[in-house]
Order: C-alpha cells, then sequence, then structure tokens
C-alpha cells in the first residue's frame, strides 16, 4: 500500500488486469474506474445500494461464493474476475428470476426501449422464459394520484423508489410490505399515493428501472383539444423543458434546444407556443416587491419561495406552522393560465371558455398543482361579467404534460427534432428574460429574485448581475446581500430532506434568513420527476450549464426590465401586489393531513 496525500491505494486486479484504486471504493466503484461496466438493477449511485437484484455479482480470489460488487468493498491484493461462466449463468439466473413475475407487455410499455431491465435481458442474451410464474394472482394498478401512476405488476423490488422518496426526499410515502413472494411496494394500508402524504415530486418514477412507476399522462387529453377547431390551444414550457427535450429526442446530455422546441411545438398543431418564463418574469416581480413589503413593514421572515408544487405539498403535509413563510405568490405554471385566460382572452378577443391551457413541465407535481381547487383565478375573473354558473368552473390550466410525454407526442407525428428549424416564441407571452431561464436550475429563483428586489430596494442599478453564491449543487448554500445598507442573509436548499433542515431551523426560531429558496426536486427543475431517463449528477450539471448560457446570452437579464411585463401592469394590472394581482396571481395553502 501506498500512502499519497493521505490516500490509501489498493493494488487489485480485474480481469488478470493490474489496478490501482483508492481505498473505501466498492468492487464495483473499482471495475467503473478501470473502465469495465458491472450490471445492476437496484443500485443507484446517490440513491440506492440494497444489493437486493444480484445481478452485479462477481467472484473475488478466495471466496466461496460470488460477492455482491455494489456493497462489496475492495481489499488490497484482491483478485476479482466478471464474466466467468460461473458469473454470467448467476446473473442470467437471476434476471430468469425476475422474468417469471414480469408481464410480458414490453410493446406497450411507457418505458419500451427505455427499460433497464429489458436492456440487460438483451445484454445478457436471454431470449426465453424458463421460470414459471410464483406470484399468485395480479395486482391491481393505483392511479389514485393526480401526477402518478403505479404498476406493481411491473415491479422487481429493487428498492430505488423506496430509497429515493425516504432517504432523498425523506417523505417515506412508499415503503416494502408483506413476506416473501407476497413482498411489494406499497403504500400505508394500501392506500395509494393519492391519499397518502406523497408530494408527487416522481423522484420515483425517475429513479425506477422499470414502468412500475411513470407519470399520469395527458397525452390523449391534448390531442382531444388540438383536433377540436372550436378551441384555441396555447402551450407554455417550462425553462428546463429547453435543456431537456433534445435528450429525449436522441441527443447530447443538457444540449439547449429552445428554438427546435417551439418550432415542434407549432407542428403539433398547438395554437400559439408561449413560455413558461413569462410568468416567471411576472413571478419575480411579484415575489420581490413581496419580500420587500415585508423586510420595510415587519412583515414575516424568512419568506420562502412557493413556485415548487412538491414542496408546497411537502410542507403542507408535515410543517403547516410555517405556512406563513411560504410567499402567497402562485408558481409560473398557475400565474401563466391565470394571465392566458385574463388578459390575453381580452386583449385578442377570445372567449376563455374555449382557451385551452397546456404546459410542458419537468415536474409530474405540476399535474397536481394544476387540479388544486384554488387555482381557478380566470373564472372568478369572468363569472360575473359572463354569468357562469358554478358548474362550469374551468382551471387556469387544463392540461400539463411532461418532458416525457412531450417527447411522445413528437415521436407520434414523426417530427424530425434534430432538423427542425429555429423559431421563436410567440407575443406577448412569449418574452422573458435572462432571469426567468434560470429558474430551471437550483439557485435560479433566488438569484432572479436579487437581481430584481435589489435595484427595487435601492434604486440604484445593479453592476454585477451574477449572483454566483447562489448557483451550483452543494445541497444548501448561503449568501449575505447588502441592500444599500441593508443586510440580509438568503439561503437556497434542493431536494426535500435539506428542506427539513432549514425549516426545523425555522420552528427552533434559530433561522438567520430573511429570504429562501426551495426546489423540490435534485438540481431545481432540471432534475425534475418528469425530465429523461436517465437524469444523474452529471446530466443535471450539462443542463445546468446550458440554463446558464442562455441567460448570459439574453438581451435583457433583469425581471423587471421585460417589456411585455410593463406592458401587462400598465394595461391590465396596473401595480405589484395590487387588486387584480391579489386575485389572480397569489393564493393561500392549507394543513394536509391526506393526499388530496
Amino acid at each position: 500500500m501506498n500512502l499519497l496525500f493521505n490516500i490509501t491505494i489498493m493494488r487489485i486486479t480485474i480481469n488478470n488486469q493490474p489496478f490501482e484504486v483508492a481505498e473505501g471504493l466498492t468492487i464495483m466503484q473499482a471495475c467503473q474506474s478501470a473502465g469495465i461496466n458491472v450490471p445492476s438493477l437496484c443500485y443507484l449511485k446517490d440513491v440506492s445500494s440494497n444489493a437486493s437484484c444480484g445481478v452485479c455479482v462477481v467472484e473475488v480470489k478466495g471466496a466461496r461464493s460470488l460477492l455482491r460488487s455494489c456493497i462489496t468493498k475492495v481489499t488490497d491484493g484482491m483478485e476479482i474476475t466478471t464474466s466467468s461462466q460461473r458469473i454470467m449463468e448467476a446473473r442470467k439466473v437471476n434476471i430468469e428470476l425476475l422474468l417469471a413475475n414480469h408481464p410480458q407487455d414490453c410493446l406497450i410499455c411507457d418505458r419500451n426501449q427505455n427499460c433497464e431491465l429489458q436492456e440487460i435481458t438483451y445484454k445478457l442474451g436471454i431470449t426465453d422464459k424458463r421460470f414459471v410464474r410464483t406470484r399468485k394472482g395480479h395486482l391491481q394498478i393505483d392511479d389514485s394520484s393526480l401526477s402518478l401512476v403505479r404498476d406493481p405488476e411491473k415491479c422487481i423490488l429493487c428498492g430505488r423508489c423506496v430509497a429515493v422518496c425516504s432517504q432523498v426526499q425523506t417523505v417515506k410515502a412508499i415503503d416494502f410490505s408483506g413476506r416473501g413472494l407476497k413482498t411489494k411496494i406499497s403504500t400505508y394500508l394500501d392506500q395509494g399515493l393519492g391519499v397518502v402524504a406523497c408530494t408527487n415530486c416522481g423522484q420515483c418514477a425517475l429513479v425506477c428501472p422499470t414502468g412500475a412507476i411513470t407519470e399520469k399522462s395527458s397525452v390523449n387529453e391534448v390531442w382531444e383539444a388540438i383536433h377540436n377547431p372550436e378551441k384555441v390551444v396555447l402551450v407554455q414550457t417550462a425553462p428546463a423543458i429547453r435543456v431537456g427535450i433534445g435528450e429525449a429526442m436522441g441527443m447530447p446530455y443538457g444540449t439547449l434546444v429552445t428554438g427546435k422546441m417551439v418550432a415542434g411545438l407549432r407542428r403539433l398543431g398547438f395554437s400559439k407556443v408561449f413560455d413558461t418564463n413569462f410568468t416567471a418574469d411576472l413571478t419575480i416581480v411579484e415575489e420581490g416587491n413581496e419580500l420587500i413589503n415585508r423586510i420595510k413593514s415587519g412583515g414575516i421572515l424568512p419568506m420562502i419561495t412557493s413556485c415548487s408544487p412538491g414542496w408546497i405539498k411537502f410542507i403542507e403535509h408535515f410543517f403547516p406552522a410555517s405556512l406563513a413563510h411560504l410567499s402567497s405568490c402562485k408558481s409560473p405554471q398557475q400565474m401563466f393560465g391565470a394571465i392566458a385566460k385574463t388578459y390575453y382572452a381580452e386583449k385578442t378577443g377570445t372567449d376563455p371558455r374555449n382557451i385551452v391551457v397546456v404546459s410542458v413541465m419537468p415536474c409530474t407535481a405540476k399535474k397536481y398543482e394544476a387540479k388544486r381547487p384554488e387555482m381557478d383565478g380566470a373564472f372568478n375573473y369572468w363569472k360575473e361579467k359572463l354569468n357562469l354558473a358554478e358548474n362550469k368552473r374551468f382551471y387556469d390550466v387544463d392540461a400539463v404534460l411532461t418532458t416525457r410525454e412531450l417527447a411522445r407526442m413528437f415521436k407520434e407525428t414523426g417530427v424530425d427534432f434534430t432538423h427542425l428549424p429555429e423559431e421563436q416564441f410567440d407575443n406577448p407571452l412569449g418574452t422573458s428574460t435572462g432571469a426567468a431561464v434560470i429558474f430551471g436550475a437550483t439557485g435560479g429563483v433566488m438569484e432572479a429574485a436579487l437581481r430584481t428586489a435589489y435595484e427595487v430596494f435601492t434604486g440604484k442599478t445593479l453592476k454585477d448581475i451574477d449572483f454566483t453564491a447562489v448557483r451550483g449543487m452543494t445541497g444548501i448554500r448561503e449568501a449575505e446581500v447588502d441592500l444599500n445598507g441593508t443586510k440580509i442573509k438568503v439561503a437556497v436548499a434542493h431536494t426535500l430532506k435539506n428542506v427539513r433542515i432549514l425549516l426545523e431551523e425555522i420552528e427552533s426560531g434559530k433561522s438567520p434568513y430573511t429570504f429562501i429558496e426551495v426546489m423540490t426536486c435534485p438540481g431545481g427543475c432540471l432534475g425534475g420527476g418528469g425530465q429523461p431517463i436517465p437524469t444523474n449528477y452529471e446530466i443535471r450539471k450539462k443542463r445546468a450549464e446550458s440554463i446558464y448560457f442562455e441567460d448570459a446570452n439574453k438581451s435583457i437579464r433583469k425581471s423587471h426590465e421585460n417589456p411585455e411585463i410593463i406592458t401587462l401592469y400598465n394595461d391590465f394590472l396596473k401595480k405589484p401586489l395590487g387588486e387584480k394581482s391579489h386575485h389572480l396571481l397569489h393564493t393561500h395553502y392549507v394543513e394536509r393531513e391526506h393526499g388530496i
């Protein structure tokens, strides 16, 4: 052993080739560093390593049995074999045992051609089904959630969903239940995701290796609206879509495809293609003014952002005593729906009852958010003017598609995405700034808010608008901002595990912060539960780089300088935090015991 920079080096051999690796690595990690891929279904870096699938087994000289490489640490002098006949046969048997109870409906499965079980079956050369089904009866599909669908028949008990829900999000909405052949992943008392305290974040779907957990599809609903000649179908796209949809269409990870995305949406038949970034700018103006008002009037601090619906449901379930700390602002998605069915409807002379607002979001929780009963600001705006009956109530946002669902629509219609031209969003709800773009990354809402809050609070022009201290992938980040003599501390957190830490500080009276940004998913929206699979740390970093690249190249980079936002206030809203803003752009939150 050599000691170099306090790192102990292990000398090992892998398939008769010598290697030097750091002490503490697992055999799987050591093999990966040597360019050798050891297959696995239950292991997922930074998420799960419960060694349940038995696919990653290897031989180690001197060991009486095969060892699971995902949990076995290397030792000095270890001799490892990764592909002997004994190993290959053991892997095949383990996969074949999984296939015995797995549905054979690959052609119509959402995860067809993007399924790890399917891929490893092919790689191991398995061509028939040797073992009979051992599970008695058939497990029922859980479609109780507005965001997600669970198909336990497709579950291989890898435990990834359980790990991400309990360890990354600390929600624990699902867990193992039963024993032996009756073991399954379930919710408390089998009540269903829509009944228990699930935040709808979809990280479980993102890490599932099969089709056991997927988003609840709105594709057919959207096609029906597009093909209805009486409907004006408006589509809005979140900032994270432009760095995710390219991946789903076969392009490199993190490719920035804003113009191609717009062109593709037009070819699907949407009446107008707008940008959620427009109302991200609007959110910043409202939220920034709300923060300033709280600071000046002695309001409840810290104020916490409210644009991430998984986070909102988390605080409603687990920390209801802290609800007053939330900004009252609706998310950009919901602000867009309200503005589209009021301001845009009036501006274009369109009956709001004929407008269908479709969102393309990186987030499965947005499906739930769109159906919250309080998200009907436009209906209330028009209720007396159009004499609308209660049974004719409509939501501000009608349907939400994930990035994955949009990719399916492109593929279904034969859109040759990589060869599409670069096109621009429609106006007026398609104009946005660089501040809005960075909403897609953790720290982006904070940075965008500070760009506006500083100038509104101080009346001075901000010299350096890049608040790099709040950027990055560290779980909790903090910074101090000087608002012309008034110093405030701010914090940024992503994943609900890290948010829990900040909320516990608040409820113990020890929080030093004035303003906190919260994002439910790792990396923020660009790592959302509706994004392309796979999504991991390296991919999230590439997406973030593209987000900040677009921001840096925008001609306007501060939300309050968006000319269409200025026009919106002059012609319709009149002022931030005004009466119309209150009714259309702000909301309230409730304590929740159960799911819906």
